[in-house]
């Protein structure tokens, strides 16, 4: 009997042996013979359609799978190609050589972006227009980037660079909530690819369920559900001049529990800036003349890593985290003369050197819980934790050197350690009730703890001293809290959605040292209002309403300043209150075959608000905020995009506003009334070979200000792109401020004193390239803007 069971366990082992088949092959691109990386292979039950078993192929687009099954099918796939279904083949001897298959274009897939073209793919939604992926897009395998680009008052410039009606500053989302994949500091983003994207939407005036703190808008990036499986990544090369040499890599790997994503880059860049002063005391007759340049030189390393774990279809929870690591040199000369206006003689020349060494660790983390319920798929409960940490260890020297006369004072030296902590805890709730109605509330604490000790010394007598007067230990804490709901209806034509957020703001600051502090602690509301109305299907309008809150930023509020140039001075005022906006907007949507056209008339009424007012003494001007009356601006924008053939595209963006400002200080009256326009046209190429050429030119006009006035400013950007290997690889040349125009001028003229400041940074050129490798596409760009 013993040797029965032997005999038969054998029997079986050697069956099942045999039954196991091998099946191989290498698959291409039709017409080019390209290997296809990391392609789908499929082996199914040709009975009941289900999966037994799967292979990608390699680099060279080879497979090896296996199977026990006797009857089977082969499906080969690919992303933006048509699937080939085997069902021919013979078996020898345990093995199935498929061979070269062949995937050529997907006739289904084009026909399909032929029809979508025709249709609307902008509507609006209550207080956001939205903006459906899967019913507009018309190129297979374009990556996030270019997608953003085809959205009404969205522009991406060639470096990845995104504006929201002409504005940066736009809030990123990734399916409503933040994400280190939208960070500007990375280039995640580029690893999302159109096929990922349902939808996209863009809100330029905020409901309730926002923070109140005043941004240019938010966009939302939707990913659709079935997000695409599989290894992915891109790796990155740029250099440039100004020094601008970076590399990176972001790989992506998702299965059917786990999303793994992570980055790593290294680089180093150079900043240049030139710079002229004047100023001018208008009671003595002399005036203070300054040219300088400084450089800011960085190296720097980041990294960032995170997973997505799909606990099941109803709960999500994900973990990231992202470092950074900066070393800064910042060089500078700058040279004085001391001159009577008068007579245009020359009393005093003098030179400053100064050598700044500094470094700066960053890191963040991102934790979110997601649950989704199963009556609704809009009812969900989303709780996430996101922080960050900032450091600054800066030391500088500044020697003087007399070149005539000796007027230079003695040589100086600054140290700083700068420490800012960022913590929020957010909680959302959405809930549909029935097919019309929806109710959202949530809330959020921020904490932010920043500690920045500063200290000035003068060399006197070989020796440097601490300066009391410009040395202390500036500690700053503010905590807010929020909480929210909404209500709204929509129906089939219109749509309308009301909300009220309150929050409680707790400012504490405190200069160690003298025992200067200062507290606040107040409770706002903010409510909001939107409605919509489709007329047809290519005309739709929209108002809202919204009050905002720009809370003192931290360098407004810091006391200490940078001493470069010691006659021209900027310092902060912890004394200031923030500013409050009401927003009004009524916008319109036109679209029309190739043309879409957005315009918009906005109102805005800000209280005490913030800026910079300058006084003199003795030659030397001081920059300080204060909260400075209200303003009150009208405005109108008109921005609309054109493909008057496929190879082609306008986009442009007009923006004219008139403002009316009132306030005191000192019992002087700074009211006044003035205008601005600005202007953007950028024109888009899609030439023969996968070649992109892109140019944009923007205006300002000049604006008078509190003090004086800024002058006009015009200048363009150009952008050359090139794809390789259909779309993996891609070689970026972009040349930002081509004409060297982009400067920065502005006068005050007071009754006493005479400010000019000018400043340029000049042409940059950047030469990038980048290579998607397995499901993952090149990035759309060679190299960001440094933030």
């Amino acid at each position: 009997m013993r040797y029965l069971l032997l005999l038969s366990t054998f029997y079986l082992s050697l069956t099942a042996l045999t039954a196991q088949v091998t099946i191989t092959g290498t698959v291409q691109e039709k017409g080019t013979g390209t290997p296809i990386e990391f392609a789908t292979v499929i082996v199914g039950d040709p009975e009941t359609r289900t999966d037994l078993a799967g292979a990608t192929t390699d680099l060279d687009g080879k497979f090896e799978v296996t199977t026990t099954a006797e009857a089977f099918f082969v499906e080969v796939s690919f992303i933006g190609l048509e699937a080939v279904t085997i069902t021919d083949f013979t078996v020898e001897k345990g093995r199935v050589a498929l061979g070269v298959i062949k995937l050529g274009a997907d006739a289904e897939v084009l026909q399909e972006v032929e029809v979508r073209a025709e249709r609307s793919s902008v509507e609006f939604k209550l207080d956001k227009r939205v903006f459906n992926v899967g019913e507009d897009l018309s190129s297979t395998g374009a990556g996030a980037l270019e997608v953003l680009n085809n959205v009404p008052s969205v522009n991406v410039d060639i470096e990845g660079s995104i504006t929201l009606r002409g504005s940066g500053g736009v809030q990123i989302l990734i399916n409503g909530k933040p994400s280190i994949l939208a960070s500007e500091e990375g280039n995640a983003l580029g690893s999302i690819t159109a096929d990922m994207i349902e939808r996209i939407e863009v809100i330029t005036n905020p409901s309730a369920k926002y923070e109140a703190g005043g941004t240019s808008g938010i966009i939302n990036i939707v990913l659709k559900k079935d997000e695409r499986r599989g290894f992915n990544g891109s790796v990155s090369v740029n250099t440039g001049v100004p020094d601008n040499h970076s590399v990176g890599v972001s790989v992506n790997h998702r299965s059917e529990k786990f999303n793994f994503f992570s980055q790593a880059g290294a680089g180093y860049r150079s900043l240049p800036r030139d710079s002229e002063n004047i100023n001018r005391d208008l009671v003595n007759g002399t005036e203070i003349r300054s040219f300088g340049e400084d450089f800011r030189n960085e190296l720097f390393f980041n990294g960032t890593v995170g997973a997505d774990y799909l606990i099941d279809d109803y709960n999500t929870l994900t973990l990231s985290g992202n470092f950074a690591y900066e070393i800064e040199d910042q060089p500078s000369e700058t040279r004085f003369q001391r001159i009577a206006t008068q007579t245009n003689d020359l009393l005093a020349e003098w030179r400053r050197e100064e050598e700044t060494e500094a470094t700066n660790p960053k890191y963040q983390y991102d934790l979110q819980y997601q649950r989704d319920f199963k009556d609704n798929e809009d009812h969900d409960l989303l709780i996430s934790a996101t922080g960050s940490f900032f450091g600054k260890d800066q030391s500088s020297v500044f020697n003087n050197t007399n070149i005539l006369a000796d007027f230079a004072d003695e040589s100086q030296r600054t140290r700083t350690n700068f420490q800012e902590a960022l913590n929020t805890f957010k909680v959302d709730y959405t809930c549909p009730v029935g097919e019309r109605w929806t109710f959202e509330t949530g809330a959020q604490y921020v904490l932010n703890n920043v500690s920045n000790d500063f200290e000035v010394s003068d060399l006197i007598n070989g020796e440097f001293i601490p300066n009391i007067d410009f040395t202390n230990v500036f500690e700053y804490e503010q905590n807010v809290l929020g909480v929210y709901g909404t209500g709204s209806y929509e129906a089939d034509k219109w749509g309308v959605k009301a909300g009220l957020r309150v929050e409680n703001t707790d400012l504490n600051t405190l200069l160690v040292n003298t025992d200067e502090r200062n507290s606040m602690n107040f409770t706002n509301f903010f409510p909001s209002f939107s409605a919509s109305y489709k007329f047809t299907e290519a005309l739709s309008v929209q108002s809202s309403y919204s009050r905002r809150v720009r809370r003192p930023r931290l360098w407004n509020l810091n006391p200490f300043f940078n001493i470069r140039n010691n006659f021209s001075i900027r310092t902060g005022n912890p004394e200031l209150l923030p500013e409050f906006t009401d927003s009004y907007e009524v916008s319109a949507i036109y679209i029309f075959k190739q043309v879409v056209l957005n315009a918009s008339a906005y109102r805005r009424f800000t209280s005490d608000v913030i800026d910079r007012v300058n006084t003199f003494e003795d030659g030397v001007s001081f920059a300080k905020p204060f909260n400075i009356g209200t303003n009150t601006t009208n405005g109108l924008e008109l921005n609309g995009k054109y493909d008057p053939v496929r190879w082609l595209t306008f986009t442009g963006d007009i923006n004219y506003f008139f403002f009316e400002r009132e306030g005191t200080f000192d019992g002087t009256d700074l009211g006044f009334n003035a205008d601005q326009w600005s202007a953007k046209l950028l024109g888009k190429v899609e030439l023969p070979a996968d070649i992109d050429f892109e140019i944009t030119g923007r205006y300002r006009s000049g604006v008078e200000t509190l003090q004086g006035r800024v002058s006009a400013n015009i200048f363009a950007d150009f952008g050359l792109r090139k794809k390789f290997m259909k779309g993996r690889m891609v070689a970026n040349l972009s040349v930002r401020d081509v004409f060297a125009s982009r400067f920065r001028e502005s006068f005050t003229e007071q009754p006493t004193f005479f400010l000019y400041n000018y400043g340029i940074r000049g042409r940059f050129v950047t030469l990038g390239f980048s290579y998607g490798f397995g499901k993952g596409d090149a990035m759309e760009y060679s190299g960001r803007r440094r933030r």
